[in-house]
């Protein structure tokens, strides 16, 4: 059983289609007035149909009012760092401190190139990645960034402007060596989907991440633990994920909190999107917080 005994948050998923943009925006909305966390955007620029993830965010953070938005994960080969850190601490400063910075190493290295940006892969791509999280967490922390290596060099850069509350950086990992760097740096673990990491595969994962934590001298409980979760709520029993009652999906976010150790769940519905984020608020959401705190009391 690994709890890290977190407050738990749920978040959904946008299409970033650029077909889709009505009903991603009407689907914004009503998130935010459900009441969930968090909205998160992928960011895939090489699709063709594929809004750029900081455009589609910034918009839709001008249409909203409290509910946070998280990049799902923002591609560190095609997003110079230090760049990277000016656009998060300003959409923070302009939405009063609504973004969380999620953050991955480039896995589709042919798409990449394809865009202009390297192909790197292996340990070439983790020692870039971890050297990119090295220097947004100082350029996020307002920092002077001075830096020259084969992978960047930044001569001094002055950061800011300071945004009114840390921008937390998460690392999309799914291997040894990322989840290791996300142990050593990272605010917290984005898990790539659920049909890509099973539940059954998640304690390794997390035991790496923490290992590394400790090992650099930090505590594993103040990571975030993030879990993209693909399915559908009722409806037929088949398909990607996880798939049935509303009684299944309390039951097995619950076991994943407490037994697995993710404390946000981000929704990926892979049909009906306004029906299933108002079945995931009203009936999931409430009642795998009121089971959490009822296991975590009696322990």
């Amino acid at each position: 059983m690994t709890d890290y005994r977190r407050p738990l948050s749920f978040g959904l998923s946008l299409d970033p289609t650029a077909g889709s943009w009505a009903q991603t925006r009407q689907l914004a909305q009503t998130a935010e007035r459900l009441g969930l966390d968090h909205l998160a955007v992928q960011d895939h620029p090489y699709q063709p149909d594929h809004l750029d993830a900081w455009t589609l965010i910034s918009h839709l953070s001008a249409l909203t009012e409290r509910i946070g938005f998280v990049t799902d994960v923002a591609d560190l080969q095609l997003r110079p760092p230090v760049m990277l850190a000016k656009a998060a601490v300003s959409l923070s400063v302009l939405t009063g401190g609504r973004v969380r910075l999620g953050v991955g190493g480039g896995g589709i290295p042919d798409a990449i190139a394809s865009m202009g940006g390297p192909a790197r892969r292996g340990p070439d791509m983790v020692a870039y990645a971890e050297e990119s999280v090295e220097l947004l967490r100082r350029a996020l922390n307002g920092e002077v960034v001075e830096h020259h290596s084969p992978y960047h060099s930044v001569g001094g850069y002055q950061a800011g402007p300071m945004p009114p509350r840390p921008v937390e950086l998460w690392l999309g990992a799914q291997k040894r060596r990322m989840l290791t760097v996300t142990g050593r740096h990272a605010d917290g673990w984005i898990s790539p989907l659920n049909i890509y990491v099973t539940p059954r595969e998640v304690p390794a994962r997390q035991q790496i991440i923490d290992e590394a934590a400790v090992s650099a001298g930090r505590d594993p409980r103040t990571l975030r633990r993030v879990y993209n979760v693909i399915g559908a709520i009722g409806g037929p029993a088949s398909g990607p994920g996880l798939v049935g009652d509303t009684a299944r999906w309390v039951d097995t976010l619950t076991e994943w909190a407490v037994d697995l150790g993710f404390d946000t769940f981000v929704l990926w519905p892979v049909a009906e999107p306004e029906r299933q984020a108002a079945l995931f608020a009203h009936e999931i959401v409430p009642a795998v917080r009121e089971q959490v705190e009822a296991i975590r009391s009696a322990w």
